[in-house]
């Protein structure tokens, strides 16, 4: 059985029904200056019940793809919205 990927970040955008948008931050060394620096990158995640707002910070696990863009779900919401 392979390991579902998880990732952790903040609603940015409701993207239609059943969809939010989640920016994911990660800190990585840069290779010359050895300098920690910020990258980030957008997720489309599959929200069943529409329970999401923009703010919320979630955790979503890697499925099935289930469209061409999308291939998370919600696993649990950490914190609402401030």
């Amino acid at each position: 059985m392979t390991h579902k990927r998880e990732i952790q970040g903040v609603v940015v955008k409701i993207s239609g029904d059943k969809t939010a948008s989640v920016l994911v931050e990660r800190r990585v060394m840069h290779p010359r200056y050895h300098k920690v620096v910020k990258r980030f990158k957008k997720y489309l995640i599959h929200d069943e019940s529409n329970t999401l707002t923009v703010g919320d910070k979630v955790i979503a696990i890697e499925c099935r793809p289930l469209s061409k863009t999308k291939s998370f779900r919600l696993k649990t919401v950490v914190t609402g919205a401030k």
